[in-house]
């Protein structure tokens, strides 16, 4: 039993060595529709509503409270 868990214990480790990103893939993971927020300019317009109805601020760097005049 115990030659069962270090096999299955040593298969698991080695199973996550090469979770690396290969240097011929960073071209297509760096492209902007890659990118976690696309559109920088939807996200600011998004976290802006959010601030102003939730009446609160912070997380993003902004400033002021729910009023929506900053």
């Amino acid at each position: 039993m115990r030659k069962f868990i270090v096999i299955v214990s040593v298969l698991f480790v080695a199973g996550c060595s090469g979770m690396g990103v290969a240097p011929w893939e960073r071209d297509v993971l760096a492209k902007d529709e890659m990118q976690l927020v696309s559109d920088p300019l939807q996200a600011s317009l998004d976290d802006h509503i959010y601030f102003s109805k939730e009446a609160s601020s912070g997380g993003r760097s902004f400033g002021g409270g729910g009023c929506g005049c900053n």
